[in-house]
């Protein structure tokens, strides 16, 4: 599985590195280091709708601190057959 973080200027500024961090974590946290690459990249034309992550073919927007574990649990785990139940 592909991730990749905005970093352009306006996810930059809500917080992409942020994201990045709390990504690499629950990587780390769920054992995906040999299933997952996860990649900085530059405008992925979604900026008016917060942090921007494509993840393989899809996207997944305005992503914060907030809601980034529901996000990697519905876009990640679950794709993956990881999820808890």
């Amino acid at each position: 599985m592909d991730i990749s973080i905005c970093v352009g200027s306006s996810c930059h500024l809500k917080g992409s590195y942020t994201i990045i961090q709390e990504f690499q974590r629950l990587i780390k946290e769920h054992g995906l280091g040999d299933e997952v690459n996860l990649n900085a990249s530059f405008c992925l034309g979604h900026c008016t709708q917060g942090v921007t992550v494509k993840i393989d073919e899809g996207f997944a927007e305005g992503v914060s601190t907030d809601n980034v574990e529901e996000i990697f649990k519905k876009y990640v785990l679950v794709p993956l057959g990881k999820a808890q139940a």
